[in-house]
């Protein structure tokens, strides 16, 4: 195992910018790095909890739930209830997204159920939202859109109970 090398502070705002570049030109394992670099020495720095959720996020096409659960932990440290909630219903929407790709038994209901989360966190970002900032909008509107221009994305029907007969 090494032993990482640590960044110094000075040099936090230029490796968030480079976070940035390589999460634009598809490099998210490069980003999350990155991040995980500046959080050693800044564990409570926002902007890279933001961008290492963001990075792992990328990530849920090739390895969903190690990426997903690794968002989730960084998600809880980020301090403004808007962006938590935003950026979770990011990360829920990317992962309806990456489950629908993937397919499956059952992946109709799974990808609705996803993006139905997805829905429920745009809606308490947007009750929160700074003044003309409706991105949670936009993005609640986005994934309404999926979901009625694919019907085979549904809830799974609930079985009515039937008692055995003696």
């Amino acid at each position: 195992m090494f032993e990482l090398k640590r960044l110094s502070p000075a040099a936090v705002p230029a490796a968030l910018e480079k976070a940035h570049r390589y999460r634009l030109l598809n490099e998210p394992t490069d980003a999350e790095s990155i991040c995980r670099d500046v959080l050693a020495v800044d564990p409570e720095n926002q902007e890279a909890l933001v961008t290492l959720t963001l990075a792992l996020s990328d990530q849920l096409d090739t390895r969903m739930a190690a990426a997903y659960d690794q968002a989730r932990v960084a998600l809880a440290q980020i301090r403004d209830d808007y962006k938590r909630h935003y950026y979770a219903g990011i990360l829920c929407e990317r992962r309806a997204k990456a489950q629908h790709k993937r397919g499956g038994p059952r992946a109709g209901h799974m990808v609705y159920d996803w993006f139905r989360q997805a829905m429920e966190h745009y809606e308490n970002a947007a009750a929160v939202r700074p003044p003309a900032n409706d991105d949670a909008i936009l993005r609640w509107n986005a994934c309404a859109r999926v979901l009625d221009a694919h019907p085979d994305l549904a809830p799974e029907a609930e079985e009515a109970f039937r008692p055995l007969l003696e």
